[in-house]
């Protein structure tokens, strides 16, 4: 494997380089003047993306937000810093995704037919503080998929009261068809037709949305690095939930502690139309780095 790794010189290089300085110095050559250190770049913030119409706190404080479901076991870390790389501990982390087959906890009006209801249900729902690390880690299932979006994993960061981000987490796609076509639990009549590749969402927020997934013996590992703006104070971008109507004036858009903001439509996901399933080696390519069509 490749590295970056650059060796030492060797001891006898160091002190030929060494001494020729001193033998400069010592003739008189006037001193060389200190370079200024380069600042270290800041690292690019995660993107924001919109909160989604599934989102509500129940309050639990938890690891372990499986409540037994079915599914590929998924660990998912959160790696919490600021711009300079600096471990944010103490920001809460919230998380929420949808189970095996599509459904969110919490809400009525869901699946194929909009028929299934998880109202007072909590599964796949959790919050924590990030450690001194900056790290905040979950162990939950891998996520499915419903009608008009990619995989993905939603977030949200916390300083103190002040939400600082909301954002979405998007997986491998051929992993996720991998365990979409073969095991029971994720299996469904058709084919997703919305891959990485043409959601929407996650082609606006681009590369900070996008982790790593390592395989482990028993889960699989999915991390995340997230960076924040501690002082932010972000504008909640909240559509209504499918089949339920539009949400109170306002609630589109508004910033924490401020009065009701500019209200506007729902993003691409709910504005109806499902993109065309891709077949054959253009299914493969758009999934696939490195492949062509």
């Amino acid at each position: 494997m490749k590295t970056n790794f650059q060796p030492e010189q060797p001891a006898r290089r160091r002190l030929l380089t060494g001494a020729a300085g001193l033998g400069v110095a010592a003739l008189g050559a006037p001193a060389l003047a200190a370079t200024p250190a380069q600042a270290t770049p800041l690292l690019p913030l995660t993107a924001q993306t919109t909160e989604g119409p599934y989102y509500f706190d129940p309050g639990l404080a938890r690891a372990n937000i499986t409540e037994g479901l079915p599914g590929v076991p998924l660990e998912v870390r959160f790696v919490v810093t600021d711009r300079k790389g600096a471990p944010c501990a103490g920001l809460r982390v919230d998380i929420w995704h949808c189970d095996a087959a599509g459904l969110y906890s919490g809400y009525a009006g869901q699946g194929e037919e909009h028929s299934v209801s998880t109202k007072g249900k909590t599964f796949l729902r959790g919050t924590q503080a990030a450690d001194k690390e900056g790290v905040s880690t979950f162990h939950s299932i891998y996520p499915g998929w419903y009608e008009g979006r990619a995989t993905h994993i939603h977030f949200k960061v916390f300083n103190g009261k002040r939400h600082v981000l909301t954002s979405q987490f998007f997986l491998p796609d051929a992993l996720s068809e991998y365990l979409y076509t073969q095991l029971p639990a994720y299996k469904r009549a058709r084919l997703r037709g919305t891959l990485n590749s043409n959601d929407g969402i996650a082609l606006q927020a681009g590369d900070t949305v996008v982790g790593a997934v390592r395989q482990e013996a028993d889960r699989y590992v999915a991390t995340l690095n997230v960076v924040v703006d501690r002082n932010a104070h972000r504008v909640i971008d909240r559509p209504p939930v499918p089949g339920e109507g539009p949400p109170p004036e306002g609630m589109f858009l508004q910033a924490d502690g401020a009065p009701p903001g500019e209200r506007r439509g729902p993003p691409p996901e709910f504005m109806g139309g499902h993109p065309r399933e891709l077949e054959g080696q253009a299914r493969l390519a758009a999934m696939v780095p490195g492949l062509t069509k």
